[in-house]
């Protein structure tokens, strides 16, 4: 299998590397595992977060199957943080800091050790891009598996899950439920392992990685416990290896047209807005240029089909039981709305895939036909205007109407509009600014869950618009835009806006605008001085002096 080292053989080969081998029989090489080729397994176990505390069970069932295959394996650890647990306070600034933490681990290890192909295997949101971005800058056969989803939780003979949580204790606050019955659900809306259970974040980017083709098919919505998640497991050996053996790399799979099947899905599931953020950034690192103009063209010609939560009735699990990403994706390329000739880590196209693939189960109500959308267009819409120059981002599914007119009321941070929705301050018809939440000003652009779900759970989810340079999470719905750019930061229109301004968000016009003449706004521009930040050290620091902006997939490459 000499042929098969193409990176390993520098550390593994000849009388120079006596000691290399020296040490890697203290951790397990015997004389034959020097012939075969080395795969690193990037774990990113962790007992901080249910979506990741199983993932060494996988690693070890990867690590048998590579066994399997003659290869020879060694795992490491990557980080994660805790999306769920971080959220609503500052510890969600280190979130999408962690997404560059695990892509330069992964590229680290796998660059120091000389790994001729990587699987890489994650649970929570910035896993994903994380482990794809890592993939990209190595360029070595590479292959990504999911963790898997989280079960419903049942509470009152009703499935609820993490944002169910969220959004009960904004009717806690005022008065639909009593304490009991807060305490009831935060008990039972996580009964194990897994990432959180709807088309959030986790799961939509898990779907788009299935459907670019860097994950082996139904690897994206299966239950994190199940036969079916360890039976993906137990394919990755003999997937990797045939990877390595045809010389298959990521930039081979990840081209521009896999990104569009990747978008695609992404529309059609009614994802997270984190898939533009994410999307532009892996895309960055293989580099294939990809623009919010791509998401633009791509979402007007791409229905909303998923009935999934946050704005529908059903969760990830319930699409995997009736044929997954792949049904899903046999039902789009039959429509011409995907590209089949792109390859995938089976070492065959998309359209070969799917020819042994099952179409839906029948009568199943989860996806809609493409003749009777729940939508005609996507649900992710770029905005633009005067408050947005470079682009915003808005998710308009499940939404009565997608037009809102109204005064600003204006918050510099998360906490002081938490605190304001807490205490009853907005009214319906208000329209929530939350500035310096961007990339750079936050820094971290953290997601605004605990806001958005307090005003869902005080019945304003459509009664009042939310506005920010900061993200959302994959579980908010309502009115909202995020990804305002450029950021407040940075001088951004956002920065300029004052309380009573009247805003106008138009998702059927793509436009976000701030009813205030150019002649004031350059008055107020030349008065504004950005806040100085109190991260001065670290890696808060080191972010806000290196991130792009949101439009550019805020990275740091």
């Amino acid at each position: 299998m000499g042929n098969l080292k193409s990176q390993s053989l520098l550390m593994t080969d000849g009388i120079q590397r006596t000691p290399n081998r020296a040490m890697l029989r203290a951790v397990g090489f015997k004389d034959a595992d020097f012939q075969k080729p080395i795969i690193g397994i990037a774990s990113a176990w962790s007992e901080i977060t249910p979506c990741n505390i199983h993932l060494n069970e996988l690693a070890a069932r990867v690590k048998s199957s590579i066994s399997s295959a003659r290869g020879v394996a060694q795992t490491f650890g990557t980080i994660t943080v805790s999306d769920g647990i971080a959220m609503g306070h500052e510890g969600m600034k280190f979130s999408l800091v962690s997404r560059e933490v695990i892509a330069d681990s992964i590229e680290v290890v796998a660059s120091a050790q000389r790994f001729d192909g990587l699987v890489a295997i994650g649970g929570c949101d910035k896993n994903m891009p994380g482990a794809l971005i890592g993939m990209a800058r190595l360029n070595i056969p590479s292959l990504f598996i999911y963790g898997g989803t989280i079960l419903p939780g049942v509470c009152d003979n009703q499935p609820i899950d993490i944002v169910s949580v969220f959004e009960a204790v904004g009717q806690y606050a005022s008065k639909k439920i009593s304490k009991s019955k807060l305490e009831a659900i935060e008990k039972n809306a996580c009964p194990g392992p897994g990432s959180c259970g709807g088309m959030y974040t986790a799961n939509t980017m898990a779907s788009a990685i299935e459907a670019m083709g860097m994950a082996l098919p139904h690897d994206s919505c299966q239950p994190a416990i199940s036969n079916s998640k360890r039976a993906i497991c137990d394919l990755a050996g003999k997937a990797i290896l045939n990877l390595i053996q045809k010389k298959i790399r990521p930039s081979d799979i990840m081209s521009k047209k896999a990104f569009e099947n990747a978008i695609t899905v992404v529309m059609a599931l009614g994802g997270s807005t984190n898939a533009v953020l994410h999307l532009i950034a892996m895309a960055h690192a293989i580099r294939i240029p990809l623009q919010l103009s791509d998401f633009e063209k791509i979402g007007k010609k791409v229905p909303h089909l998923a009935d999934l939560k946050p704005s529908g009735k059903y969760v990830a699990a319930d699409l995997d039981q009736i044929g997954g990403i792949p049904a899903l994706m046999k039902m789009l390329l039959k429509e011409k709305l995907l590209h089949p000739d792109c390859l995938t880590v089976t070492g065959k196209t998309l359209k070969e895939n799917l020819d042994s693939s099952k179409p839906f189960s029948p009568n199943q109500t989860i996806i809609r036909p493409i003749n009777d959308p729940l939508y005609p267009t996507a649900p992710i819409v770029i905005l633009y205007g005067n408050l947005a120059p470079d682009g915003a981002v808005a998710k308009i599914s499940g939404l009565k109407t997608f037009k809102h007119t109204g005064p600003a009321k204006v918050f510099d941070g998360e906490e002081a509009a938490f605190s304001a929705v807490q205490s009853r301050q907005i009214r319906e018809g208000d329209v929530v600014i939350i500035r310096y939440e961007g990339p750079k000003g936050g820094p971290g652009m953290r997601e605004m869950l605990a806001v958005t779900s307090a005003i869902s759970g005080q019945g304003l989810g459509e009664k009042v618009a939310l506005i920010t340079d900061g993200r959302f999470s994959g579980g908010t719905h309502g009115l909202v835009v995020g990804h305002v750019a450029p950021e407040a930061q940075v001088g951004g229109p956002i920065a300029l806006v004052k309380n009573g301004d009247l805003i106008t968000l138009d998702a059927t016009k793509q436009l976000l605008q701030l009813h205030v003449s150019n002649q004031e706004l350059q008055l107020r521009k030349k008065k504004f001085k950005p806040p100085v930040s109190k991260y001065t050290r670290g890696v808060l620091s080191k972010f806000s002096k290196s991130v792009s902006s949101a439009s550019l997939g805020a990275i740091v490459d």
